[in-house]
């Protein structure tokens, strides 16, 4: 068994989770990442998607849409703007976010494309968490 680190998620209107890991995967700009104790400092921005949390034989799910992390050797802070438990989400809601994004991405016109590919990025995450359930 691994050793255990101290895994910490805040978001601005609450503390999501707090409590020691095995291991924590999530994606990041420069790609995806796992991060195991005494995994070398690193500061990294979030990019949408699935973060696992790995506590012995228990794998917990969630959809991480933005933020930042601060890795050190025995800790790892998450400061994310939006994560949600599969449980919180609306899978209809998300969907319908998807199907908007794509309408925008693909219907032509003056749009902003970043701020539309990541609505996109952010549903599907939603959706890929919600049927984590």
């Amino acid at each position: 068994m691994a050793e255990r680190f101290k895994l910490t998620i805040v978001t601005p209107d609450r503390e999501f989770y707090s409590d020691d890991v095995d291991m924590v995967e999530f994606n990041t700009t420069e790609g995806e990442i796992g991060i195991y104790q005494g995994h070398a400092p690193l500061t990294v921005i979030v990019k949408p998607g699935i973060l696992t949390i790995t506590q012995g034989e228990t794998i917990k799910n969630a959809a991480l849409h933005a933020g930042f992390v601060q890795i050190l050797p025995q800790e790892v802070t998450i400061l994310a703007e939006i994560i949600e438990w599969p449980d919180e989400i609306d899978e209809k809601r998300a969907l319908a976010a998807k199907e908007r994004a794509e309408n925008r991405l693909h219907g032509g016109g003056s749009i902003d494309v970043a701020r539309a590919e990541a609505a996109l990025m952010r549903s599907i995450a939603r959706i890929n968490a919600a049927k984590m359930k």
